[in-house]
């Protein structure tokens, strides 16, 4: 690995060169019309393969319908232009809420989840034409160890005991919990399909309560031990929810491919070296979910929580806390690229957005046109890039660019704001509103500290 560097490049010949010099294996394509080709997912059509990934903003009311500044995320998201919208996590339970302000779609806040559809896909036709509707895939997710449902005290709900990231308080979750759990998700995507969404995301990425279910080697009963046992809540609930839901409706997975968390702990990972990939159970998880009716997947790593968030999101800046890592971005950016090219490889027909190209700034649609056109994934997702510069996509199909000035520096201030218990979004190119946010919330997070 090579040493870590900030983003210091000036043209695309130099980003070539680096990754070149460092055995990268990244591609780049000056063609970008792969970005702009229609995408089949199931029974929809994507108009583009550029994708907005899921990102919580931490600000929805108190009972998890949208408020203003949810509604005001998602129409910038729609008018930027990206054929596939993949809504942030939400809840399907209230205990498993990741904050008091996560996402929750209940019966009884369904109209304005409705209401707000609407006008998401009113916005992407006024700005990018009549023709063009964003498919809608909605996040359901329990936060399971990272739940936080009231305030700033935690309730975190395990598959299994860590201890590399036990705390204390860890409650262990029955297998008669997880019985029941599936049901809940089942209710969730009815009422997605209700109002109006195309599609639904079986949350299992990011060490949440399914992603640590997956890599459950020391529980016991019907949900740990096996892989066949591992894998059994994630297989039961999406077979679940296309048997609920009908044929003509979105199953979608983002899950973990590689958690960089050591054995027994860790899925897709060696038993001896954490840091190398085992591709085994993941490819064979990514089968059966396609067996079991998955029209999408994405990818994912990592553990954004603890010590090594490079594995999810390559940055020039950690949060507060966090070591910088000792390999280039461009090394972190490689691994991830070369997950999507597995599982894509493992779905086959079904589609598989990618990640890990904000860091590359206004070079990344060269990157992700290279691996559109080699087949390496279906659809390119922009995560951090999305809050810093939502139109990007309308940009790319417009001028066939993106403005250098208007992308995301990967500061990681909007991962802070969450740190802090916080609203989040992007505090530098939308700092009107997000730049006194961010004063407020770590402010108060260090005042906490203070009084522990």
């Amino acid at each position: 690995m090579a040493a870590h560097e900030k983003f210091d490049f000036k043209t695309l010949e130099e980003v070539k060169a680096k990754a070149q010099e460092l055995g990268a294996g990244l591609s780049f394509r000056d063609d970008l019309s792969p970005l702009f080709q229609p995408r089949k997912v199931g029974g929809r059509t994507a108009p583009n393969s550029m994708a907005v990934l899921p990102m919580e903003g931490c600000d929805s009311n108190t009972d998890g319908s949208p408020s203003e500044l949810v509604e005001r995320r998602y129409l910038r998201f729609a008018s930027g232009g990206a054929g596939l919208l993949w809504w942030e996590a939400c809840a399907v339970v209230p205990e498993g809420r990741a904050n008091e302000l996560q996402m929750m779609l209940t019966a009884s806040n369904r109209s304005k989840f409705a209401a707000l559809l609407q006008k998401t896909n009113a916005a992407a036709a006024q700005k990018n034409g009549a023709e063009h509707k964003p498919v809608n895939i909605l996040q359901l997710t329990h936060s399971g160890r990272y739940s936080r449902p009231e305030g700033h005290i935690a309730r975190p709900l395990v598959p299994q005991h860590d201890p590399l990231l036990d705390k204390g308080g860890e409650v262990v979750v029955t297998d008669m919990y997880l019985d029941a759990l599936t049901e809940r998700y089942v209710q969730s995507a009815l009422l997605a399909r209700e109002v109006g969404f195309d599609g639904v995301d079986i949350k299992s990425c990011h060490r949440y309560l399914l992603s640590e279910l997956l890599a459950s080697h020391t529980r016991g009963g019907k949900y740990g031990g096996s892989f066949e046992n591992r894998t059994r809540f994630l297989r039961q609930t999406i077979r679940a929810v296309r048997e609920a839901v009908g044929d003509d409706f979105i199953v979608a997975c983002r899950f973990n491919v590689f958690d960089a968390h050591p054995y027994p702990y860790g899925f897709g990972c060696d038993r001896e070296d954490m840091w190398k990939f085992d591709p085994t159970e993941p490819v064979a998880l990514v089968k059966m979910m396609v067996e079991n009716g998955v029209d999408l997947l994405s990818n994912s790593g990592g553990n954004p929580y603890y010590i090594y968030p490079q594995v999810t999101r390559p940055f020039d800046k950690s949060s507060y806390g966090i070591p910088t890592p000792e390999e280039h971005p461009l090394e972190s950016m490689a691994r991830l690229f070369a997950f999507t090219r597995t599982v894509q490889q493992a779905a086959g027909s079904v589609p598989v957005v990618g990640n890990g190209y904000t860091w590359l700034r206004q070079f990344l649609p060269y990157a992700g046109a290279a691996n559109l056109a080699d087949g390496s994934c279906s659809f390119v997702g922009l995560g951090r890039e999305s809050f810093a510069y939502p139109d990007a996509p309308h940009d790319l199909m417009t001028t066939g660019a993106m403005d250098p000035g208007k992308c995301c520096v990967t500061c990681s201030m909007c991962t802070q704001i969450m740190r802090d218990h916080g609203r989040t979004g992007c505090v530098i190119k939308d700092s009107a509103l997000y730049g006194p946010m961010f004063k407020k919330y770590n402010a108060e997070a260090v005042a906490r500290e203070h009084r522990k």
